[in-house]
């Protein structure tokens, strides 16, 4: 099947950059024109390691002006076989949908949270996205995150089964704190630090619980010996946690663990990458922490009743310009024309900011001596390439930009996802159909071709119009509603079955030639409750 998809690639593309997928790793082709593709195939093949989305800027269908030639060959590639049917798509988007209602009172405090839905529709198989979501239990608030890794599923799995209790322990008082010690000291039990509303493939790494315990409270006892009696801030909790568990990903790949499984996994994870997008709510407070190019967006209805998107983050690559200002800042002059190339660091990973990815955080040294130190690479699905102009590491960092709102009755839900929604929907259009899911009109009917080009601010009024031709939603799960559009849409956005069906029909290992992993959760506020507070407290909102 390769051979065959290189050929097409080769036939179709002639001139450009290809990425494809094969055995768990990523390839990056590049095409000379000088060169015919027999020795373009001999010659010029490198392995890298990449943050990849081919589907907008090689092949895409979104954006693209391509977009016709695109799907002419999504349509020829999902013909390899058989056409899905409404009946099993809907099976397939639905796979992983989740959705849970939180109580407005949990005993201690008023949620401002209602209910929030996700799912996940993969891509790369296995899917390398992960999710969370928990309340905290020994502290206030809940926490939501979503995770894209990269170079495998092996980061994201870690840091969404570990970052949550780095978060809630830094938020912890130095009572509570001495308290868990105490437990943990005397083989006592231990009161529980989150509630976890686990998604249906939620799985965890049972092999390496006790390390992460022990690293966990080697964390909790360090915050002990700071003797800050109340905690720390969120903003300073979500800060640290996100640094100081990057830093145990790292120590555990460097010391020495007797069991083979552990040693195995903490290479596998320290090498993979992952970004990571949480989202803290406590009553009106709204903290967001992001490391790479997921976001996290909120949608907003005016008092006139139109909708707009705020967003809560930036996407940490190579098309912010501040976040490559930043990363040139931090290397010599000699290397400004090399630390990003290609739009990529260092020629190869699209985000600048993540966790894991020693391979751009570590010295050649000592990269050298953990790798050769009786690891079966090949087994591992590590492929460890250095990087021409590899100076001055570290060139990758974890650390998040940190984003405070406070919650408006206004503010209506919150949207987190990974960068394979982004890909498809910009943050208009995914506040768009989130809107229209919460108000039950939807534009699954043609519209007229006055209404084709309408702003976002404008949608109350659009909205009214098309009320008495509203049909209900295909889908309940609004997570499964915003994967759909973004797959299956054409440019007016109204859903085409064909192409939905022919996007989901495409062989595995061409996929991810079009689209990346996506996962979306969607988190819905209690505007009344919001609404209170304000008028308890005197306060204004705008």
């Amino acid at each position: 099947m390769l051979s065959t998809v290189s050929c097409w690639i080769l036939h179709c593309v002639k001139n450009e950059v290809v990425c494809m997928r094969g055995q768990h790793r990523m390839y990056t082709r590049c095409l000379s024109p000088n060169n015919n593709s027999s020795s373009s195939s001999s010659s010029s093949v490198k392995r890298k390691r990449t943050k990849l989305l081919s589907s907008s800027s090689q092949i895409g269908l979104s954006g693209t002006n391509n977009s016709v030639f695109s799907m002419q060959n999504v349509f020829r590639h999902s013909s390899l076989q058989f056409q899905l049917t409404a009946v099993q798509i809907n099976r397939i988007l639905r796979a992983n949908e989740q959705s849970v209602k939180i109580p407005e009172f949990d005993g201690k405090n008023l949620n401002p949270v209602l209910k929030f839905e996700s799912n996940q529709l993969p891509a790369n198989s296995p899917n390398e996205d992960r999710r969370s979501a928990a309340t905290c239990l020994q502290t206030k608030g809940m926490m939501f995150g979503v995770f894209d890794g990269h170079a495998g599923y092996a980061c994201a799995q870690a840091v969404s089964e570990r970052l949550f209790y780095y978060i809630a322990v830094a938020l912890m008082s130095q009572k509570n704190l001495e308290e868990i010690e105490f437990a943990m000291e005397h083989v006592k039990p231990v009161l529980p630090i989150l509630q976890w509303y686990k998604p249906p493939n939620h799985y965890i790494y049972r092999e390496s619980a006790s390390l992460y315990l022990d690293h966990l409270r080697v964390f909790w006892q360090e915050l002990i010996d700071h003797d800050n009696a109340e905690g720390m801030s969120t903003g300073d909790s979500l800060a640290y946690a996100f640094k100081r568990l990057d830093s145990d990903i790292s120590l555990e790949a460097q010391v020495p663990l007797d069991n083979d499984i552990m040693r195995n996994m903490a290479i596998q994870v320290a090498f993979a990458g992952s970004t990571a997008c949480v989202a803290h709510v406590d009553n009106i407070d709204l903290h967001v922490a992001n490391s790479g190019d997921c976001r996290a967006v909120l949608g907003v209805q005016e008092e006139d009743g139109s909708w707009s998107s705020l967003p809560l983050t930036h996407d940490h690559n190579a098309l912010n310009p501040s976040e490559l200002a930043r990363v040139r800042s931090e290397h010599p002059k000699l290397e400004e024309n090399t630390v990003v190339t290609g739009n990529r660091l260092l020629g190869l990973l699209m985000p600048f900011r993540a966790f894991g990815d020693v391979c751009f955080k570590w010295s050649k040294e000592l990269q050298q001596s953990i790798l050769e130190n009786g690891f079966d690479l090949e087994t591992l699905d590590i492929y460890h390439y250095a990087p021409p102009n590899y100076l001055t590491p570290p060139y990758l960092t974890v650390d998040p930009e940190l984003t405070y709102h406070k919650l408006r009755p206004q503010d209506k839900f919150l949207i987190l996802a990974t960068d394979g929604l982004w890909d498809m929907l910009s943050n208009d259009e995914a506040v768009r159909l989130v809107a229209e899911h919460l108000t039950g009109i939807h534009l699954e009917e043609p519209v007229a071709a006055s209404e084709r080009q309408v702003k976002l601010g404008q949608m109350h009024s659009l909205l009214l119009k098309r009320r008495a031709r509203a049909v209900p939603s295909r889908d309940p799960n609004v997570a499964t509603h915003l994967i759909r559009h973004s797959i299956g849409t054409n440019e007016y956005g109204e859903i085409e079955q064909v192409q939905l069906a022919a996007m989901m029909s495409l062989p595995e290992d061409l996929t991810r030639m079009y689209r990346d992993d996506i996962t979306v959760t969607v988190v819905y506020f209690n505007s009344d409750l919001i609404k209170a507070h304000y008028k308890e407290n005197n306060l204004r909102f705008l």
